[in-house]
């Protein structure tokens, strides 16, 4: 995702270099050339795996960059984590900000949804960062400031929780249609729910493109992983006593995908694989 990034920033007028351990992508050949390659107060946008990856590199630059530069953190690492790298920077007078990123593989074309944590000066000033990358028209419709430090990837969190909930629903549908004889079309009743009715969604669109592209799925596992969020969604239900049985359920389904064969799994690892490049297993 961040290459795309790159480039929808540049397209927006965003003079952006970039680094990764890449050569073959990489502007910058090492952190302290990207650093000194940036106009103080400098922004720099972390785009990397979250855990011990993101908590490597934000360490590496804490101990860089200069009082007055800004970190934002647009992986999908856990509100705790965004707190803990705040104060470790704050030391060093180094700004932090989160911010939840939606879009995947489409984002360069679309635009991304965000969600941004953060004190509102921060916000402020990387408010044309973000609006080089959201869609085009309102910017509420597509960015919102959520709160403090950590807001921003808690609603991400929650955004990827609902995901999980909605994917496996289309997915059972999907399982019910194809055990039924009488069903003839079932690529076709899919597309035929896209314009007018109540389920119609870009995950709709994409069910349907997955189809278009293996009607039978029958080129895809049905061995679904899952990337953090649905688990820290449930485990934040729990403590904050919040019932949440579909979220709950879609996860334990993935976990179910594990072990046995099912056509409705196939359709979850397809949606993945369609909105986020997420890697398929190869059918067995």
């Amino acid at each position: 995702m961040g290459f795309n990034m790159r480039e929808r920033l540049r397209k927006g007028g965003i003079e952006v270099t970039g680094f990764d351990r890449n050569p073959e992508v990489t502007d910058a050949a090492t952190i302290d050339e990207l650093i000194a390659a940036l106009p103080a107060p400098r922004l720099i946008w972390v785009m990397v795996p979250a855990g011990d990856i993101t908590d490597a590199v934000i360490t590496e630059l804490g101990d860089k960059l200069e009082a007055g530069d800004l970190v934002i953190d647009g992986g999908n690492s856990r509100f705790t984590e965004d707190q803990k790298h705040a104060a470790a920077l704050a030391a060093k007078g180094v700004h932090f900000a989160d911010c939840g990123v939606s879009g995947g593989v489409w984002g360069l074309q679309n635009g991304y949804g965000l969600m941004a944590g953060g004190d509102a000066a921060d916000i402020e000033r990387a408010l044309p960062v973000f609006d080089a990358l959201r869609p085009e028209g309102d910017r509420a419709d597509s960015f919102v400031h959520v709160g403090g430090v950590g807001a921003g990837h808690y609603a991400k969190m929650v955004h990827n929780g609902i995901e999980y909930g909605l994917m496996q629903a289309y997915a059972e549908g999907y399982e019910l249609l194809a055990a039924k004889d009488i069903v003839t079309d079932l690529p076709g009743t899919f597309r035929a729910w896209q314009k007018g009715t109540v389920v119609r969604s870009w995950l709709l669109d994409l069910m349907v493109k997955a189809l278009d592209e293996d009607p039978g799925l029958e080129s895809i596992s049905d061995y679904v992983e899952d990337s953090g969020e649905g688990r820290w969604t449930v485990e934040e239900a729990i403590a904050n006593a919040v019932p949440a049985p579909a979220i709950t359920a879609a996860l334990f389904a993935r976990f179910s995908s594990r072990e046995d064969s099912s056509p409705a799994m196939k359709m979850v690892s397809a949606l993945r694989h369609q909105f986020g490049g997420h890697a398929t297993r190869p059918a067995k």
